[in-house]
């Protein structure tokens, strides 16, 4: 069988025929597998989702109960029949509930990523090798020049700060799924134990890493209403990147605006969001992670997309690795 008869692009997303479903829609359609619950991979208004549980959990927190008409479970590395193909999930790294997803027929394995990382994650399952016919990576950070640093090295400039400038509230700008649960948890690791004050988006998500028993310690509301604003000096205060652009930002004392994120690395990113401190934490694989990830697999084909495609394209094909862009759009880099 070839690759593309069994999981070709299209406008809606990757569509697999024999099974009658799509990965990843972008838009509405009658049966979903969703790889991860981000906005540009998880949408709401389908029929019927194929996910893992906690995927599933995750929409109906961010869109609420109703958002498809019929919620099923994956659970994961068990194989489900689906039409004239077969189906199982495994863990992708990248945030809570994400995973891989394989589609098997005729004695071809295509495993689609999603959006994955090879660094240990206290929030979430570590990516698991699948071997595969075909691997269809993300490449978001696909070039050379993304090298991420050290989590605890990044994670401890923060700390630093927070010593030297003791009068300064910092604001950790971090998206609202994954990221912000992994800065708290890597704050803990290290030894912050003081409360961390959180932007009311992140709260239900919040509320649902600590039940699903991931330990975020003391998170308190970052409301200025009825508080003295000097209780913020020299405190963690995490939001979304959206709530530094208005004046929510400014109540704090002498704001210090940091932003947890793989694009820190490029410097004009960070001046253009008028970050003071860029703290480089990325939930996507840097250039060396991606290679080491094809080149652990050794599919016999690499297809790319979400991201910097070119680049990677080429280095497979250097490596003897057919490979070629898919050139989906719908995607973007929320989980960063």
């Amino acid at each position: 069988m070839k690759a593309d008869s069994l999981l070709y692009p299209t406008p809606k997303g990757l569509y697999c025929e024999k099974g009658g479903f799509y990965i990843d829609p972008v838009q509405p359609v009658e049966r979903a597998l969703i790889t991860h619950g981000h906005a540009d991979h998880a949408r709401a208004g389908h029929q019927a989702v194929l996910a893992t549980r906690q995927t599933l959990e995750i929409m109906a927190v961010r869109y609420g109960e109703a958002f498809c008409q019929t919620p099923q479970e994956a659970p994961l590395g068990k194989e489900m029949r689906i039409g004239d193909v077969t189906v199982h999930f495994h863990p992708a790294g990248h945030v809570l509930g994400s995973a891989q997803i394989a589609v098997e027929a005729e004695g071809m394995r295509i495993v689609v990523s999603g959006d994955y990382k090879r660094r240990r994650d206290p929030t979430c399952l570590s990516f698991e090798p699948v071997p595969c016919d075909v691997f269809i990576t993300e490449a978001t950070f696909g070039l050379p020049v993304f090298h991420h640093p050290d989590d605890a090295e990044e994670v401890g400039k923060l700390l630093t700060s927070l010593k030297q400038f003791p009068e300064r509230a910092h604001l950790v700008g971090a998206y609202a799924l994954g990221k912000a649960q992994r800065v708290i948890m890597l704050l803990r690791e290290a030894g912050y134990d003081a409360p961390i004050f959180i932007h009311g988006a992140l709260a239900r998500l919040c509320d649902y890493y600590q039940r699903e028993g991931i330990d975020l310690g003391p998170l308190e509301p970052a409301t200025i209403t009825g508080r003295d604003k000097s209780a913020f000096a020299g405190r963690v205060v995490i939001g979304p990147p959206s709530a530094f652009a208005d004046k929510w930002a400014r109540r704090f004392p002498e704001p210090m605006a940091v932003f947890a994120s793989g694009w820190m690395l490029v410097r004009q990113r960070a001046r253009q969001r008028g970050v003071e401190l860029p703290m480089v934490i990325s939930d996507h694989c840097d250039w060396a992670e991606l290679t080491a990830t094809i080149a652990e697999l050794r599919p016999g084909e690499v297809w790319v997309t979400h991201g910097r495609e070119e680049a990677l394209v080429r280095w497979c094909e250097l490596e003897g690795i057919a490979a070629r862009p898919l050139h989906l759009v719908g995607y973007d880099d929320e989980g960063e």
